[in-house]
Parts: structure tokens; C-alpha cells; sequence
């Protein structure tokens, strides 16, 4: 891998103007590990003021004092790059937030504040790594350990818990003991954190390839507790003679299927929630329990939860409903077109096909060796088949009044054979359904007799029908279905 030339080119305008300056943090780390880095940061001995005027492209709208410089690349992770001035521990009153910003007289000063040896190494353009706290060797162990001391690190930001969580999951490697025995030592901090940083780190813990192995170890360490409680609710909770696992383990499983065919956040969330509702509901002991209702109690709780971790509306309704509509009965045999209508109707046809994930996610969770068998896939015909607009005189640019008119003529059968020879016209070449063409069609046809009308007339509907019936027989083949 190469440092991009706009951050070379950043370190070097420092450089030259007689400060330090070295890439720092994350993309440290992802750069080492040879991954690709969402983001680039710089750090430097230089003061906000005077990294502003080397360069004028920048502002400084935030209370750390970071200077954020824009350049001209078209590469979104490349267009706004930080630059932040050596700090110094400070302390954290809010757990959050340092009181007031000191600034360090060195690189090592910096770095010693920052939260895990992995993102506390530098790098200069020459890409020599200045490591003082071995992040290299916990890259190498695949280490998750804190800088200096855990529990000072985590009563600064208690934040970093979940962060730490986060690394862990999304580089699948190990939380240090000390680390995570600080870590449930002190995850009564989450308290101080503000809902909306929080849901960000669980989001994307919920992204990651690892995305259930992520929700266990929040479990694990005490955290879970002060993000989702609900989900608590459902550990060692026994299902029924339909499940093989219980609550908890079902909820992580079917999570786990999701981030595997890597399906979007409402898929997943609505994954890891869809039986939130069943510990509440549970009625009767051993295979013969009942969760009655459990999607309703569910999708309320659902809308809480995402209401509480201050996610936005439209996010709330779409994953609440996927929650509400999960439980869905299907069979080819018994379940008639009616129905399927009323099943898009209430979820709607845009979120579908999410939820055919949900189910197909819920079932692998529930131990089912098919995540998608046939009926399922005769559902998604039936949906598809019931969703399209139907063949029908309605798709003429011309109506039977247009007909009445041009031919002066009272309503009658001669109206609808008419309409149906134009329609014939129309799906063999549907760039005729224009109306000066059809008017035309209209003329031609009114001079025909009644008994030559008619032959015309059913030799269209069979047209018709054979559209329809390979139009069918696509969609069968689409789904795999007879």
C-alpha cells in the first residue's frame, strides 16, 4: 500500500514550514494491517492558527480545535483530512468530553492518550512507525489492549468500552484480560454516554461480519445491560418443540445469518429483535409453550428500543414493521392471492423483499437446514404475480368513450371487442399504444361487420391469453416454482 499524495502532501507543507508531522491513529493501524482506511488523520507540533494559515482550504469548527483541510480529490475518504495538534490528558468530568483542550509538547504526549495501543502508533512519510506503547505487537497478537491504564482510559470516554467491542468484532481479535476486566468493572459509565454515540458504535457492531460474536461480548463484559437490556431478557429462556435453541441464543443466530449474506441494517436489526417479545409472552413450561402474540409485543418494544437509541423515524417504522410482519403464514395449498395482497398491503411492497430475509434468517436461527424452501419461493412468485400491473384494456391510451365517439355509436358489446383487438395490437408491439395510432385502428375497425368483429375480437383475446400465460410461466421459472 501507498500513502495517498494528498496526506504526503500535507505532512511535507508541515514539514517545510518547520513543524512535526506524522499520519496518525487508525489509519496507522489499517495501513499495517493492509487495509484499506476509511479516513486519514495527521498529527503535528503546529497550533490550530498557524496549520490554518498553511492551509487556507481548511476550517476549525469544533471546540477540540481539529483543523479539517479539504483538497481536490475526487475520493470521498480523501477529501476532508484532520489535523489535530499534539494533546495531553486533561480530565473528563463527564466521562465524555475533556474539560478544556491542553495541548502535549510531544508526539509520545499524544499518543499516550489515546485509547488502545493499536490506534496509538504514528507514522511518518518515510513509513517509519513510531510505536512507544507495541501496538505493533498487539497487531500481531491480535490484541484489543488499552493504553496505559485501563480504567483511567475508559473514565475519560467510557465510550471506549463499546469501542473496544467494535475492534474486536470487526478485526476479529481478542480483548486484553486487563482491559476487559476494566471494562466490566466500570460499564456502569455507559450511563454518562449519550444515546446517539452509542448507537452509532452498535450499529456498527450490528455491520460487521462478526455481528453476533460482537452482541456476546457486549454480554460478556456487562455492557449489553446498558444498551438493549431487552435482549438479557431472552438469555437461558427455553423455547418450544419448533425451536432447538433458546431465546437469546436464537435471537444471535439468526443475527449471525443476516451478517453472513450480508443483508442491510433493517434486515439485521429486525434479525436481532424479531422474538424480543416472546419472554413476555412465554405461557406454559417445556415443549408446549406458547408465545401468543409475541410479534406484536415485540414490535412495540422494537420501536422503544430504537426510540431510546435515537434512531431515525424512518428507520423505526420500516425495521418495527419487518418485526410485526415476521410470524407470516404461508402455503400454497391454503393460503389463497387475497391474502398475499393483504400481506403487502400491510408491510408494503418495497420492504418485501427484507422481509423474505427475516424469515429466511429466522428460520436458519431456528436450526431449519433450508433458509429459503419451496414455499417460500412460491410466496415470492405469488407476490410478484399479484404486484404486477395486470393486462388489461386499461393499459390504451384510448378508453371505450374515445370509441363511442369517433363512431358515434351507444354503448354496447362492439365496444369491448374493439378494445380488445387494440390491446392485441398493443402487447405485440407496445410502441403502438399511442393514441393518433389506436384512433386510427378504431376507424378501420368500425367498418368491419359485426360477425367480422367478433372473429377478430377472440382471435385477439387468445393473444392475450398467451401473453398472460408466458408471462406467468417467466415468472414461475424466476422463483423455481410449478
Amino acid at each position: 500500500m501507498l500513502i495517498p499524495k494528498q496526506v504526503q502532501s500535507i505532512v511535507s507543507k508541515l514539514k517545510k514550514a518547520g513543524f512535526e508531522a506524522y499520519i496518525v491513529g487508525g489509519c496507522v493501524r489499517d495501513f499495517l494491517i493492509e487495509k484499506e482506511p476509511n479516513d486519514w488523520d495527521v498529527t503535528t507540533d503546529a497550533k490550530p492558527k498557524k496549520i490554518q494559515k498553511i492551509f487556507p482550504q481548511s476550517f476549525c469548527e469544533n471546540k477540540f480545535l481539529t483543523v479539517t483541510v479539504q483538497t481536490k480529490s475526487k475520493n470521498p475518504k480523501l477529501k476532508e483530512i484532520e489535523i489535530t495538534t499534539y494533546r495531553s490528558e486533561a480530565k473528563y468530568s463527564d466521562k465524555r468530553h475533556p474539560d478544556i483542550v491542553k495541548f502535549a509538547q510531544s508526539l509520545k504526549q499524544d499518543l499516550a492518550r489515546r485509547d488502545f495501543t493499536i490506534n496509538a502508533m504514528a507514522m511518518d512519510s518515510e513509513l517509519k512507525v513510531i510505536d512507544p506503547f507495541e501496538g505493533q505487537k498487539d497487531l500481531k497478537k491480535q490484541t484489543i489492549r488499552a493504553v496505559g491504564n485501563p480504567e483511567k482510559r475508559f473514565s475519560e470516554d467510557a465510550l471506549r468500552m463499546i469501542r473496544a467491542v467494535r475492534f474486536a468484532t470487526s478485526l476479529n481479535f481478542k480483548i486484553e484480560e486487563k482491559t476487559g476486566q476494566a471494562i466490566k468493572k466500570n460499564s456502569a459509565l455507559l450511563k454518562h454516554i449519550s444515546q446517539e454515540r452509542i448507537r452509532d458504535e452498535f450499529l456498527k457492531i450490528i455491520m460487521s461480519e462478526s455481528a453476533a460474536k460482537g452482541i456476546e461480548l457486549l454480554r460478556k463484559l456487562n455492557l449489553l445491560k446498558y444498551i438493549v437490556p431487552e435482549l438479557e431478557q431472552g438469555y437461558n429462556i427455553a423455547q418450544n418443540k419448533h425451536h432447538i435453541y433458546d431465546c437469546y441464543d436464537h435471537y444471535l443466530r439468526s443475527l449471525e445469518y443476516a451478517a453472513q449474506k450480508n443483508f442491510n441494517k433493517y434486515v439485521r436489526l429486525a434479525a436481532l429483535f424479531h422474538d424480543i417479545g416472546k419472554p413476555k409472552t412465554k405461557r406454559g413450561k417445556g415443549l408446549e409453550a406458547t408465545f401468543y402474540s409475541h410479534e406484536i409485543e415485540g414490535a412495540k418494544m422494537t420501536k422503544q428500543i430504537l426510540k431510546r437509541l435515537k434512531f431515525s423515524e424512518k428507520d423505526i417504522k420500516k425495521i418495527t414493521k419487518l418485526v410485526r410482519y415476521h410470524l407470516f403464514y404461508y402455503h400454497p395449498d391454503e393460503v389463497g392471492q387475497s391474502s398475499v395482497r393483504k400481506l403487502v398491503r400491510n408491510v408494503g411492497l418495497e420492504n418485501i423483499e427484507e422481509l423474505i430475509q427475516l424469515r429466511m434468517a429466522d428460520r436458519i436461527g431456528s436450526g431449519c437446514p433450508k433458509a429459503k424452501p419451496y414455499k417460500l419461493r412460491h410466496l415470492e412468485y405469488v407476490i410478484e404475480k399479484v404486484s404486477q400491473d395486470p393486462i388489461s384494456v386499461k393499459m390504451l391510451k384510448v378508453s371505450g368513450n374515445d370509441i363511442m365517439k369517433i363512431l358515434n355509436i351507444k354503448p354496447g358489446p362492439q365496444i369491448g371487442q374493439i378494445l380488445n383487438v387494440l390491446l392485441g395490437y398493443v402487447l405485440e408491439e407496445p410502441n403502438k399504444n399511442k393514441k393518433e395510432f389506436l384512433e386510427k385502428e378504431i376507424k378501420k375497425l368500425g367498418k368491419l361487420s359485426e360477425k367480422e368483429l367478433k372473429l377478430v375480437a377472440q382471435k385477439a383475446k387468445k393473444e392475450v391469453e398467451n401473453v398472460e400465460m408466458k408471462q406467468d410461466k417467466m415468472t414461475k421459472d424466476k422463483y423455481w416454482v410449478k
